[in-house]
């Protein structure tokens, strides 16, 4: 086309003419669309005449007439007009051919437009500067560039127009972003624009990303402005950015460079310390690797070496390396550094430290176990590059005796770690989720095969649960195509290794296992409406989907056919009481096996007192009703051939720091009577199971009732014992031994008072193990129970010594003080040291109640102790029933004889409760947790154990009842010298003191 301007004085007209001109040539360049200016005198009455060098099987063209309304003027005028060039090059020149119009000789100026090039049986168009297409032909043409270049299929489709004032401008707060800051972009409009999109083209790359919402990425727009914000800027946000949108019938496209300097984070060297030995020196290798960007950096080493002894070779399309060889072994140790300087920028320097290895110093050997390992300092970590394809690093620690550790490994594919970090820029905000979710899904299963160590796994798994954090964000749909991928991917991950594979990795990444479950349920949900139903049976994974319509009057029903087999029902009733927000409703049922492999045993409240088999069979249901995901709605699941006691649970994601953990809240459990079916009654929405025990844990509301009114009782016991100490106590201690006895007693009864009211309290208050106060008084019922049995292990010292030492002579200045720090700082240091060791990790209060934890060992603390303190005991015990015996078995009598066994039995009876022996029976507790009789035998005793030390330990010593008789002047009871004999016994020891 050429565009021809008539200048008139009181308008200007805009013509399209068409036009054949024939330059003499032979070479077809192709179709130029030509803009000519020129005067027009007078009457413009043309017509073209066609010559010998351009006839052709066409009809003549003939150009329009106009009359002009009155005499000559001058006009500008514009023209479009298409001409066939058969030459490559052309001028102005050409056009003063004497087969145009002499109108058209006029010609003052011409410029191209557009310039179309043939290609097949396509043009390919092209503007050129100061023109462009209108925004419909982009539309509605394939672009070969956006909107710059138009691909038609025949010719006389369209041209490009001259070009308004750039309606907007785009700035930013600085060209150069250090890493971690904030960018923002602005696009200050000075035209209403439509269709406003942001795109990125990184450093290296050709095709811009587009922009969306993420993690990183903020968009916002208004009237006259669209604003981008992208947080925590690093060198994957360095680039070309580019503001696309339509304003005055154009396409338009303006950029922004943004620029990120390097950090030492993004060099990576190797390696990162080096041991050497001057006796067998071969020479050594250092390189520093580093981005690519759009910054100039010169590379260099310090200390300086010769040109030819470093190099800047290319790694990877992304990434450039800078290497060192050192021919010559240094003389001491040094530091070499790689030097990354960009010009107003600060410098970034990376250390290498080189140690050498001297003729006394230890080493750990040359070895090839697991690769090629040379002679290592002590103390030094020795590293060795992955294998092709593989990133990361080989690691093995030089032990300070010279014994090398074990290898750790990071290598991880390439193609996993790309995958993974494409995942991660698309949860960022790079890329459209709709489009990029399915191709990183059809590649998973093809990944799984590639996984041959557990970092590989934990890469793998990484991408899978960011693409699950992409969909819900976005509520992206998948199809039945990417859904079926997913799940394939999924069976062939459930068939990995446990051992080799999963172990290894869920050591370090607790959370992974819980997080792959949470993606399966994620994904599975968003199922497209037009794919329901759809039906999928993987020998791991089995799905089932159903799409019901409003007011629907049929129950949800679905059965798998698994081993044991699986059945759930939602009621229509339930149903009905939705929102039904689109007028559909989709449910989702999927039945996971092999996961019991890899999940954590983790239990949450109520279900950590037992052992379980673990679940091999793991049903998920979820409900979506448009874009919302209904949580609670009430399920009915039928588990059948379970054998042993059932709990019906689901697993919980937020427990145990997010590594998840199997709950029973808001599940009911109903054991069938037909083929030992379990039926589960649950009020929500997640992946469900049944645990199987042989044993089931006693709840019984009377052993509640026992245990708090035998803390009551034992409690004002206590207190009346104190009371009776206040009165007695001058009468009672008279001499050493029954003083260093009786404050043994007296602290025994302190500290079980302590004890026992803070685990009434928490009976009362129902605590929670989250409460701060909890913990407190974990900690605080812990210290004064172990200090009463350190103190009764003090009272049983005490009667040994009396026992064999018969004259030994007792100091209240040494044993006081002993028997204070036995009491006291030994329980004291036992709770501190369990309280910093186990609470960090999580495992030091039980889920359900104030009390140290069973199943992360922090309840030994306190049992250890017990039982060797009660061990001690009953060995006391014995040796008080042998002497108490020696005098019975000497009167002949059979009648006496059973008398002194009377006796024995008196003193067992006294003896046991202060001991603690009744602790034994929390032994059996804990050995067998189904049988409820030790639990009401050990609750009765112990909650009474304040009412037998008053009695036993002070009411029934016969200088407590003088003393008592003394003060109250009142008659004292006969008591049968049979039920004194122990007490007796002892007051004659003592009295020979």
């Amino acid at each position: 086309m050429v565009e021809i301007f008539i200048r008139q004085p009181a308008e200007e007209i805009l013509l399209a003419i068409p036009l054949s001109i024939c330059p003499i040539a032979t070479l077809m360049a192709g179709l130029l669309l030509l803009a000519m200016n020129f005067y027009l005198m007078g009457l413009l009455a043309v017509r073209a005449s066609q010559t010998e060098n351009c006839l052709a099987n066409e009809g003549q063209n003939r150009w329009p007439t106009y009359q002009p309304r009155q005499a000559v003027e001058t006009t500008l005028f514009t023209a479009y007009v298409q001409m066939e060039v058969l030459e490559k090059t052309w001028a102005p020149s050409s056009f003063s051919n004497p087969a145009l119009p002499p109108s058209l000789r006029d010609l003052i100026a011409i410029s191209l437009t557009t310039v179309c090039a043939a290609k097949q049986e396509s043009f390919k168009c092209s503007c050129l500067p100061g023109h462009g297409w209108n925004a419909s032909i982009c539309h509605y043409h394939d672009p070969c560039h956006p909107c710059n270049c138009i691909i038609f299929y025949h010719p006389n489709t369209g041209y490009c127009q001259l070009l308004p004032p750039v309606p907007g401008n785009l700035i930013q707060n600085s060209s150069l972003h250090s890493p971690g800051s904030t960018l923002t972009l602005a696009m200050l409009l000075s035209h209403e624009a439509t269709q406003l999109r942001w795109y990125l083209q990184p450093v290296r790359k050709w095709t811009p990303v587009l922009l969306k919402s993420g993690t990183q990425v903020s968009l916002s727009a208004q009237k006259d402005q669209a604003v981008l914000t992208i947080t925590n800027v690093s060198q994957d946000w360095a680039g070309w950015y580019v503001c696309r949108f339509v304003s005055r019938g154009f396409l338009w496209e303006l950029r922004q460079l943004v620029e990120v300097p390097l950090q030492a984070d993004d060099v990576l060297q190797h390696p990162r310390q080096l041991s050497i030995s001057c006796n067998a020196f071969s020479g050594f290798q250092l390189s520093c690797c580093f981005p690519s960007t759009n910054l100039t950096y010169a590379a260099s080493w310090s200390p300086r070496h010769p040109p030819n002894s470093t190099a800047l070779l290319p790694r990877t399309p992304e990434t450039q390396c800078l290497t060192l060889v050192v021919p010559s072994c240094p003389e001491n140790d040094t530091n070499y550094t790689c030097n990354l300087q960009s010009p107003g920028l600060d410098p970034v320097s990376t250390p290498i430290s080189v140690s050498i290895i001297r003729d006394r110093d230890v080493t750990c050997p040359q070895d090839s176990l697991g690769g090629d390992w040379s002679v290592t300092k002590a103390g030094y970590v020795a590293q060795i590059p992955c294998p092709i394809n593989r990133i990361g690093m080989v690691e093995r620690h030089c032990g300070a005796k010279g014994i090398w550790g074990p290898i750790n490994s990071n290598c991880t594919d390439v193609r996993l770690v790309a995958m993974f970090r494409t995942a991660q820029l698309l949860l960022a905000g790079q890329g459209e989720p709709k489009g990029e979710v399915p191709k990183l899904i059809a590649q998973l299963q093809k990944q799984v095969a590639a996984v041959s160590s557990p970092s590989d796994l934990l890469a793998l798994l990484g991408t899978v649960k960011i693409l699950a954090q992409v969909v819900t964000r976005a509520s992206t749909e998948l199809n039945r195509k990417t859904l079926k991928d997913f799940l394939m991917a999924t069976n062939d991950l459930l068939e990995l290794d446990p051992n080799s594979i999963w172990a290894p990795a869920q050591a370090q990444v607790p959370s992974m296992s819980s997080a792959m479950l949470q993606a399966v349920e994620s994904l599975g949900r968003n199922l497209c409406y037009n794919d329901h139903p759809f039906t999928l049976t993987l020998p791991n994974v089995q799905l089932q989907t159903h799409l019901f319509g409003p007011m629907t009057q049929e129950d949800y029903s679905v059965s798998f056919s698994t081993h044991p087999p699986l059945r759930a029902k939602i009621s229509h009733q339930t149903l009905a009481h939705l929102a039904w927000k689109t007028g559909h409703v989709s449910i989702t049922s999927i039945v996971l096996s092999k996961l019991d492999r890899i999940l954590p045993m983790n239990y949450g409240q109520g279900l950590r007192d037992l052992l379980y088999d673990t679940p091999g069979l793991i049903l998920s249901n979820s409900i979506t009703d448009g874009n919302q995901t209904v949580t609670k709605v009430e399920i009915i699941m039928d588990f059948g051939g379970t054998e042993g006691i059932p709990t019906c649970v689901f697993w919980d994601h937020t427990l145990f720091q997010g590594a998840g953990a199997w709950s029973k809240e808001g599940c009911e459990t109903k054991v069938g009577d037909i083929n030992g079916s379990t039926q589960c009654i649950c009020v929500h929405l997640t992946s469900f199971s049944v645990l199987m025990s042989p044993h089931s844990v006693p709840n019984n509301p009377t052993l509640t009732l026992l245990t708090q009114v035998g803390l009551g009782a034992s409690i004002l016991a206590l207190l009346l014992c104190l009371g009776v100490y206040r009165i007695v106590w001058k009468a009672v201690v008279r001499n050493k031994i029954s003083y260093f006895r009786h404050v043994a007693l007296l602290n025994v009864v302190l500290c079980l008072l302590a004890a026992d009211t803070f685990f009434f309290g928490t009976s009362l208050l129902s605590l929670r193990t989250h409460n701060p106060l909890c913990l407190a008084i974990t900690f605080l019922c812990h210290f004064f129970y172990l200090a009463t049995f350190f103190w009764m292990l003090a009272q049983a010292l005490m009667l040994a010594h009396q026992l064999l030492f018969v004259f030994h002579q007792l100091s209240k200045r040494y044993v006081l003080p002993i028997m204070f720090v036995l009491g006291y700082l030994c329980p004291l240091g036992i709770a501190g040291t369990t309280l910093v060791l186990y609470l960090p990790q999580g495992q030091y209060l039980q889920e359900d109640k104030c009390w140290l934890d069973g199943k992360g060992g922090a309840i030994y603390t306190f049992v250890g102790p017990v039982l060797v303190i009660v061990g001690i005991n009953g060995l006391v015990l014995a040796m008080a029933v042998v002497k108490l015996l020696r005098p019975s078995l000497s009167e002949g009598p059979q009648s006496e004889k059973q008398q002194a066994l009377l006796g024995v039995i008196k003193a067992l009876f006294i003896l046991m409760p202060i001991f603690g022996l009744t602790w034994v029976l929390g032994l059996a507790t804990v050995m067998d947790r189904g049988n409820e009789i030790p639990h009401y035998l050990f609750t009765v005793l112990n909650t009474s154990q304040g009412i037998f030390i008053l009695f036993f330990g002070c009411l029934m010593d016969k200088k407590v009842q003088e003393a008592l008789f003394k003060h109250f002047c009142c008659i004292l009871p006969a008591v049968s010298t049979v039920s004194l004999q122990a007490t007796n016994g002892m007051s004659d020891l003592e009295s020979s003191k």
